[in-house]
């Protein structure tokens, strides 16, 4: 980002990623998380979040939140309503579905298919199968073949527990799909596909249209590669400690990880009032400065 936001800061939202950031590893909401936001409520201030998940996958947050403003699912490629109508959507052409799916079958990648209501795999004993159910609520549809699913796609995710296939391999999906899909990882371990416009970037301006706030008082926080599209565009921008360094780059501040309340902590030091440096974040200031 080019410019370096003043503090006090002027907050009418904020807008945030969910896994690495607003839960813990174990998918745990936190008290003082629920605190945090309770008095951003309090104080006026809009809460809510953007998310790689399915909008279904994130109903277990919203009423603990007292989330009511327009959610992202699927990194922004549906925007919906608290209650899940559909707002906007924005789907993979079949085309490009696809292609993606040939693409990272090419490199021995495990992929997951994300259409109308349906989590789409192949081996339900696949690498990281277990976590996302637990993440998102609800159990995967177990499929020999994609089908027609693929002709009304919302994400493809590539899936590995080699960290390293995957971050080539999204260098190679990005190259061969060029502007017909967004690529970034979520996690070291999930490559997200979507459409072009389905990325946080533009779900951040489409939310914040329909709330009526301007993208200058609306801060950011998030942990993946896809966060920095939100970055970019909010007037305060956060990263979770357990970022990557290209990540933490990206923002203005950097708070702790999500291991240590580190979403809690930034709404505590940078919105509520509470204390507005520490060494660290005088550090990614200099920095950015430079």
């Amino acid at each position: 980002m080019s410019h370096l936001p003043l503090l006090p800061f002027k907050c009418s939202a904020v807008i945030s990623d969910v896994d690495g950031t607003l839960v813990t590893e174990d998918k745990v909401l936190t008290a003082r998380a629920q605190a945090a936001v309770a008095e951003l409520r309090a104080n006026g201030t809009i809460f809510s979040i953007v998310s790689s998940r399915p909008p279904r996958g994130l109903r277990m947050l919203l009423k603990p939140l007292g989330i009511t403003a327009p959610i992202g699912g699927f990194n922004g490629g549906v925007i919906a309503t608290s209650d899940f109508t559909v707002i906007t959507q924005h789907l993979l052409s079949p085309q490009v579905a696809r292609r993606a799916v040939e693409t990272l079958n090419a490199r021995a990648i495990e992929v997951w298919i994300f259409s109308g209501q349906d989590w789409l795999v192949h081996d339900p004993d696949g690498p990281y199968v277990p976590l996302e159910q637990r993440t998102v609520g609800f159990r995967p549809t177990i499929v020999d073949d994609f089908g027609t699913a693929l002709d009304v796609t919302a994400k493809i995710v590539g899936v590995s527990q080699d960290f390293a296939l995957l971050a080539r391999c999204e260098r190679d999906v990005r190259a061969t799909l060029a502007d017909a899909a967004f690529v970034a990882r979520s996690q070291p371990y999930y490559l997200d596909i979507t459409h072009p416009l389905a990325n946080k970037g533009v779900a951040l301006s489409e939310i914040t249209k329909l709330l009526g706030v301007p993208l200058a008082e609306v801060a950011t926080i998030g942990d993946g590669g896809n966060d920095v599209a939100m970055f970019e565009r909010s007037g305060l921008s956060i990263a979770m400690g357990n970022a990557s360094p290209q990540v933490q780059r990206a923002a203005d501040f950097v708070t702790e990880s999500n291991r240590d309340d580190g979403f809690a902590r930034a709404i505590e030091r940078f919105i509520l009032g509470g204390s507005r440096s520490s060494p660290r974040v005088e550090a990614v200031r200099a920095g950015k400065r430079a």
